[in-house]
């Protein structure tokens, strides 16, 4: 995956939360549960891109052979 379509999801993903939690009523408990689970989420989908956390190796390499 190259890096624009990264910083493009990542764009894609802010925007959607704000814009769910700026024009859906939601009690503000719900609302930080949601905020919270969908930065886990990035996060480690995150680690996973880049690191190889879970085992695969990184998705996306650091350096060039």
């Amino acid at each position: 995956m190259p890096l624009i379509s990264l910083v493009v999801i990542l764009i894609v993903i802010g925007v959607l939360l704000w814009l769910v939690n700026s024009f859906i009523p939601m009690d503000p408990k719900i609302k930080s549960i949601l905020n919270a689970v969908v930065i886990i989420a990035v996060v480690i989908w995150l680690l996973y891109i880049l690191m190889g956390v879970f085992g695969a190796g990184p998705v996306i390499p650091m350096h060039r052979p």
